[in-house]
């Protein structure tokens, strides 16, 4: 076994296999496929397979949610990165998502949200996961990623649909819920969002922005993705899956006039599946120059459509609360730039697919992607 990994593991549960996750901690040194603009660096840092969501501490430890049933942690990722191990294990997957908040850690598995008691500086769960509440209650398949933030002393879960276009008979499915942090008075906050599996809360505001995957066969080139921001709209706002998508447009007779027009959109099929808003104030020795504070950085794991479209970090830079260009509805790409690339080669093969963007308390940016498993960290040149 090479030092500091650890050779994933099969092990048969209940007729299906569940992998453990595969561990292994590279010297920090610049990755050749991740290409970032010029003025920056990509280290890649550490290797956890199946990485998905990202959350850093205060201490600047590293948490990847994954495809499995485990959270990881990369110990001190801001410094000196120590060997990826495993922070919890649950009865569920895949736990893709994970957020911190003072003294809890919460995940987000297909059937369950969970909360662990957490200290900075823990890197290992100090009590069994708990399950505060559960989605998918009428059973799995189709999307099956959950994403959990909490803002304002709300806890907000997506639920992703069970199908590509369909009529949901479980209420949870493509929505998202929103809960106390206990999990109490679970309801639906926005409706009719196919699968909004990213999630960002804006530094300041605290406003809960999604990014969404759209659905597919229709027109080549639509719906557009999106990204915006939920909780600007009262009630329970309606994002018009299966029956409206892009600027209102209907699916053949449909009404559309109270669906949601969002307020940023990325060229169909991108897939965002993870984001993280720069903070304004964002201070320490590796922040980033002006031009990116306050914007989000959306990871788009790209699709199957042929062509393919390649994945990668996109740039949506904000003027106040709202991005700072407004949507062009005959130009998807007119809002946001490439920030991180060289995910896909000219034959189409691929050397990795972006999954969860993080902010590190250092000023750092910290990428994950499920292709090759991948950590990366990215710094101003200095």
């Amino acid at each position: 076994m090479t030092r500091g990994a650890l050779v994933a593991l099969a092990v048969a549960i209940g007729g299906g296999t569940v992998f453990a996750s595969s561990f292994v901690r590279p010297a920090a040194s610049a990755d050749t496929s991740a290409k970032v603009p010029a003025g920056f660096t990509a280290q890649r840092i550490a290797t956890v397979h199946g990485a998905r969501e990202l959350a850093v501490a205060p201490n600047g430890d590293v948490f990847v949610g994954t495809s499995g049933n485990t959270i990881v942690v990369v110990p001190d990722a801001q410094g000196s990165p120590g060997t990826p191990q495993t922070f919890a294990t649950f009865d569920d997957r895949p736990v893709a998502s994970v957020y911190l908040s003072a003294d809890t850690l919460y995940a987000g598995g297909q059937f369950g949200v969970y909360r662990v008691p957490y200290r900075t500086g823990d890197r290992a769960a100090r009590e069994k996961p708990q399950k505060i509440a559960s989605v998918r209650t009428g059973g799995g398949g189709g999307h099956s990623t959950t994403t959990v933030v909490l803002s304002k002393g709300t806890l907000y879960a997506s639920v992703g649909s069970s199908c590509n276009a369909c009529a949901e008979k479980d209420p949870t499915r493509a929505t998202i819920q929103a809960m106390a942090p206990d999990g109490s008075n679970m309801h639906a906050r926005a409706i009719d969002i196919r699968n909004a599996i990213a999630l960002a809360v804006q530094p300041g505001t605290g406003a809960v922005w999604a990014g969404v995957a759209g659905r597919d066969e229709l027109q080549h080139g639509h719906p557009y993705e999106i990204f915006d921001d939920v909780t600007a709209h009262a009630g329970t706002p309606d994002y018009g899956w299966l029956i409206c998508y892009d600027d209102r447009k209907p699916i053949g007779t449909a009404s559309c006039a109270n669906v949601v027009v969002p307020r940023a959109v990325f060229p169909a099929y991108e897939t965002p599946i993870g984001a993280a808003f720069y903070p304004l104030d964002a201070h320490g020795p590796y922040v980033f120059p002006a031009k990116y504070r306050g914007g989000a950085f959306v990871a788009l794991h790209g699709s199957w459509h042929t062509p393919l479209v390649p994945p990668r970090v996109a740039f949506l830079p904000f003027s106040g609360a709202d991005p700072a260009k407004p949507v062009d509805w005959s130009n998807p790409a007119a809002q946001w730039t490439e920030f991180l690339g060289g995910c896909q080669n000219a034959d189409g093969s691929r050397t990795c697919r972006p999954t969860g963007v993080a902010v590190g308390t250092d000023g750092s940016l910290f990428v994950s992607e499920d292709q090759a498993g991948a950590i990366y960290r990215i710094r101003p040149q200095r």
